[in-house]
Formats: structure tokens, C-alpha cells, sequence
């Protein structure tokens, strides 16, 4: 069972409906039990956040923050994602992508740094890559590493 919280913290242009957060952010969770809070925000929070934690200018698509819960104590929160809907429209437009399918790996994709997953060495990247690319494919998705020729 999961619990996802949906925060809604900008005026609403077309964001996914909250059943489809829910769907994908199951769908990438390796417990049986979990909690987690998903943000949906403008560029001017999203930057603010990725400069005050990453020290990274500008908005991004997505930022994760995991709960680094105590020792010995029992809990099921994961932590937060923040996900600027700005920018996951506009890489979907540029990236020539379907708008709901790159909403879609922006979840699973945060999904799976909160549980410890990441990408920094290759090595780490290629196994968090085969993760999303099986979970997106259960969820009727593409491969979203795949290149997308012009029309």
C-alpha cells in the first residue's frame, strides 16, 4: 500500500490527474508499505530549490528529496519529489515525447532516488536506466532513453 500526497502549488495548466501520480509512483515502489509527498510547482520554486540544495542555477524537472529516517525507528515516508511542470511540458515538446509518458518517467524516475537508486557513475546509471525502462513498459510506456527521430 502506498500513500502519495498530491501538492498542487501553482495555477493548474495541464498536470496529469492525481490517480495517474498515484498509478506510476506505485508502480516504481519496492516496499510493501510507503509514503510520499509529490509537488507540483512553477519554474521560480523549482529554481529556488535546485539553487539552495544543489547550488544549480535555473528550474529543473525534477528534484528528490528522501527521508533519512533514524536508527530503530520504524517508517514508511520515503520523502518528497518536486517536479516542475513547466519544464516537463517543455523537454516533452522538445524531445519530441508524449506529454503524459515523460510525466510519467518523471515520477518513477524520482521515485526510484528516493529508495536509493541513482545515476551518477555508469555503472549505477545503467541499472537505475533497466529499472525505469521495466517499470514504464508495465505502465504501457516506451523506453524513454530511446531517440526520437524528427518528423
Amino acid at each position: 500500500m502506498i500513500h502519495v500526497e498530491i501538492q498542487h502549488a501553482m495555477e493548474r495548466q495541464w498536470v496529469p490527474e492525481d490517480e495517474k501520480f498515484l498509478r506510476w509512483a506505485s508502480a516504481a515502489v519496492k516496499r510493501d508499505e510507503a509514503e510520499v509527498v509529490i509537488r507540483i510547482v512553477d519554474e521560480t520554486e523549482s529554481a529556488e530549490l535546485n539553487e539552495h540544495y544543489r547550488q544549480k542555477t535555473g528550474s529543473t524537472n525534477i528534484l528528490s528529496f528522501p527521508f533519512e529516517v533514524p536508527q530503530g525507528i520504524p517508517n514508511n515516508l520515503l520523502g518528497d519529489l518536486v517536479i516542475c511542470a513547466a519544464v516537463v511540458e517543455r523537454e516533452a515538446r522538445e524531445q519530441g515525447k508524449n506529454p503524459e509518458a515523460h510525466w510519467a518517467h518523471m515520477v518513477v524516475h524520482g521515485m526510484l532516488h528516493l529508495q536509493g537508486f541513482d545515476h551518477i557513475v555508469e555503472s549505477d546509471a545503467a541499472v537505475m536506466e533497466a529499472e525505469e525502462i521495466a517499470i514504464l513498459g508495465e505502465l504501457g510506456f516506451p523506453n524513454p532513453y530511446e531517440e526520437i527521430m524528427p518528423s
